[in-house]
């Protein structure tokens, strides 16, 4: 059993940064690729970054390349998204995910993870 739980979020400007944090509970962390997905209001659930278990390899959406950063801290048992250069369009609520060894291309799926935080609003204004 693994627990998520996501901080971070907030209000920012367009062209601002933020960084979201994601603390999980349980011992064995460093086994579950982990990822950030993202809900737009009226929209469904999509995929954002992804970070593999056991090599650290990193996945972006299309949209976020070049500007948001995923990263873990297996010692801490944390996970981040430093987001930087926000745009309107980033405006959602922000989840985080664990999955067991999960690789890719399934860990950018939201049906191949099976733990997921509360969620954390960011909202970006021009």
């Amino acid at each position: 059993q693994v627990q998520l739980v996501e901080s971070g979020g907030g209000l920012v400007q367009a062209g601002g940064s933020l960084r979201l944090s994601c603390a999980a509970s349980g011992r064995t962390f460093s086994s579950y690729s982990m990822g950030w997905f993202r809900q737009p209001p009226g929209k469904e659930r999509e995929f954002v970054a992804a970070i593999t278990w056991s090599n650290g390899l990193t996945y972006y959406v299309d949209s976020v390349k070049g500007r948001f950063t995923i990263s873990r801290d297996n010692a801490k048992n944390t996970l981040y998204l430093q987001m930087n250069n926000l745009k309107s369009e980033d405006t959602a609520v922000y989840y985080c995910a664990a999955g067991l060894t999960l690789t890719y291309p399934i860990l950018t799926t939201v049906k191949g993870y099976n733990y997921w935080g509360q969620g954390t609003q960011v909202t970006v204004f021009s």
